[in-house]
């Protein structure tokens, strides 16, 4: 890994990585959508697509990808895409709301209520 004088991985690295290429054909990945990884990698698979497949053995998303390699979005992105092309990962955006169901619209008014009443 090559840094530059701030920490950071330098620009001609970054470029290297993803032959020039800023994110994904893949219009709906964002940070928040979920890969998963569908195998091992490869012999001779770029030793940054094989970390980010034994990130990936869990649904992990691509935010906490970025952060976990230490590299922009973007690039993250624009590796994904290599691995998604190949069907090395899949994807999938996490279901709208997740799990939350809005409370009853009785509890809503008495919190009202009762912030009203503070």
């Amino acid at each position: 890994m090559t840094l530059s004088r701030t920490g950071q991985e330098s620009p001609e690295r970054l470029f290297t990585l993803t032959a020039g290429r800023v994110g994904t054909a893949e219009r709906s990945l964002d940070g928040a959508t979920l890969i998963v990884s569908t195998g091992d990698a490869a012999p001779g698979t770029p030793s940054e697509h094989v970390r980010i497949l034994r990130l990936c053995r869990v649904p992990t998303p691509v935010g906490e990808l970025a952060a976990r390699l230490g590299l922009p979005v973007s690039v993250v992105t624009a590796l994904l895409g290599d691995l998604l092309a190949t069907g090395r990962v899949t994807a999938r955006r996490p279901s709208p709301g997740g799990c939350f169901r809005s409370p009853p619209r009785e509890t809503l008014e008495q919190v009202l209520h009762a912030l009203q009443r503070l």
